[in-house]
């Protein structure tokens, strides 16, 4: 038999990379990510963290501690431009440096956003001041989601919210009913709608629900993935998502 060595022709230049960390739990956010990033030349690599049910402050807190080693063990020694963590509440509870921190730990030199960081950007380049809140959460996670938005001096008209402790159950929430609760929704005092929680299936509807209320509607999902390519310097237009990403 012969053997027959070939020279090796390597890429010259790689995609952009974005780290993904996602509840072990959620349904959506991978499906998110992969829809509006979709035939673009980018990359996205995705480990899981484990969560811990009934969502409080305490289990969100103790899911964190897990970020540096799920950070690590997403394409172990090589360069990430971006991770993203997965997790509205979760970042409230832990603090954003604090994640950042665990972060780059694993990941030297890496830009990171995470779902409320990504919202106030997406407020502060649509210029809102006040906003409406749809929430999954139970009282307490509300209650700190509320508490964030008010030191950062971002007033909210209104909070209604589904009651669900279990992040099992978020995920499996009918979007069509989605869908027609928010649009029976009275949003005239608010500059937008900002539909908080990664596990919530509401981007799939978020264009017809801008389109059908003619206001600016944000989600977690929505403004982490505004933000991670704005983070990787990804400028192309997207439609189908939403007025923010025509910004």
């Amino acid at each position: 038999m012969k053997l027959t060595k070939i020279k090796p022709k390597f890429l010259k230049k790689r995609n952009p990379r974005i780290g993904l960390i996602t509840l072990s739990s959620d349904l959506r956010i991978e499906k998110d990510f992969n829809n509006v990033i979709y035939g673009k030349n980018i990359d996205l690599f995705s480990n899981r963290i484990q969560s811990y049910n009934p969502l409080t402050n305490k289990t969100l807190k103790k899911m964190a501690e897990n970020v540096t080693k799920v950070t690590k063990d997403i394409l172990p020694d090589q360069k990430l431009d971006c991770v993203a963590y997965g997790c509205t509440s979760g970042t409230i509870a832990a603090g954003y440096k604090s994640i950042c921190k665990k972060i780059n730990i694993a990941k030297p030199n890496t830009k990171v956003t995470t779902p409320i960081t990504s919202a106030i950007n997406a407020f502060k380049t649509l210029k809102i001041n006040k906003l409406s809140i749809f929430t999954p959460y139970t009282s307490e996670i509300n209650q700190s989601l509320i508490n964030y938005f008010k030191n950062k001096n971002i007033a909210i008209d209104e909070l209604f919210y589904l009651d669900i402790a279990s992040d099992l159950d978020i995920g499996k929430v009918d979007p069509n009913y989605l869908f027609d609760v928010l649009t029976k929704k009275n949003l005239s005092q608010s500059n937008v709608l900002f539909i908080s929680c990664t596990a919530l299936p509401v981007l799939s509807i978020l264009q017809d629900l801008e389109n059908k209320l003619g206001k600016v509607i944000l989600s977690s999902n929505q403004t982490l993935i505004w933000d991670t390519l704005r983070q990787i310097k990804y400028k192309s237009k997207i439609k189908g998502f939403g007025e923010l990403f025509k910004n």
